[in-house]
């Protein structure tokens, strides 16, 4: 089986010189729809999972610290 990449999609609105991340979906339609509504000032980043072949094949329990 052939893992696909997930994309998200994050609605970042920037307010005094800073982007602030707001809303996240994998809906890319509603995304774009979020970024109209909020209106100026406003972007919408996709963001793709890596898919590194390591899910799943048994990597042990994370170390005690």
């Amino acid at each position: 089986m052939v893992d696909e990449p997930v994309r998200t999609y994050v609605v970042s609105v920037v307010e005094a010189e800073h982007w602030r991340a707001v809303l996240t979906t994998k809906d890319k339609a509603k995304a774009l729809a979020w970024a109209r509504e909020i209106g100026d000032k406003v972007r919408v980043d996709e963001i793709t999972s890596q898919v590194d072949g390591l899910s799943g094949k048994g990597l042990g329990p994370a170390p005690s610290i």
